[in-house]
């Protein structure tokens, strides 16, 4: 009976963590920054409108008549070639758009997180459309750790007040602190010695030793 049930239970335990991962991301647990931390979800504009209104623009290098610095779509450039899948595997990028670019992430290619048929927008792993100001939910799909440990509060900074019963608070998205196309930060050395005694003391025993040898 129990070898029998065992399939059941194991396929009932896979659905239940699908599901919890899809509430994370959909945003049963809230989550709340800069960049758009919002549940994926038709708004009063409708998906599109929101996608077109908030996607980022290319400078010209040109201000129009207002003085307004004049700017262009993704889609503009992006529409005139066939979308390379490879682009961006080991670093590579073509060398006529983005010069200059930084990229390394965990060996993706760009159109791991852009969409292929809209530049202008950010691809979920479902094929789903994401605007650029959500892009939060893309982060999400692949660093669960990081994103359990925002959820609770020990990782990315914020303004504001914990009590919000004092006040408002704004807090950090992804790409506040990290560059989407290249995030990992460099090993970083401490610069002082440990102020714990001990630690000092056996830090100081260990360089006579080495210095004895």
């Amino acid at each position: 009976m129990m070898l029998r049930a065992a399939p059941i239970l194991i396929g009932v335990a896979l659905v239940s963590v699908a599901l919890a991962g899809q509430w994370m991301i959909g945003g049963g647990a809230s989550l709340e920054g800069r960049g758009g931390a919002r549940e994926v979800r038709a708004d009063a504009e409708g998906d599109a409108a929101v996608i077109a209104r908030t996607a980022p623009r290319v400078s010209a290098g040109l201000v129009d008549y207002h003085g307004v610095e004049a700017g262009v779509s993704c889609m503009t450039c992006h529409s005139t070639r066939e979308p390379d899948r490879a682009n961006g595997l080991g670093g590579a990028l073509p060398k006529t758009f983005h010069q200059g670019l930084a990229f390394a992430h965990a060996g993706m290619s760009c159109l791991s997180c852009h969409h292929a048929d809209d530049y202008d927008s950010l691809r979920l792993a479902d094929g789903r459309k994401l605007a650029f100001r959500d892009s939060q939910q893309l982060c999400a799909q692949c660093h669960g750790p990081q994103t359990r440990d925002y959820l609770n509060g020990s990782h990315g900074g914020m303004t504001g007040y914990w009590d919000k019963s004092r006040g408002g608070r704004v807090r950090n998205a992804c790409i506040d602190c990290h560059d989407p196309h290249a995030p990992a930060y460099p090993a970083l050395i401490p610069v002082f010695a440990p102020r714990d005694a001990a630690a000092r003391q056996q830090a100081e025993r260990e360089q006579r030793h080495h210095r004895h040898e």
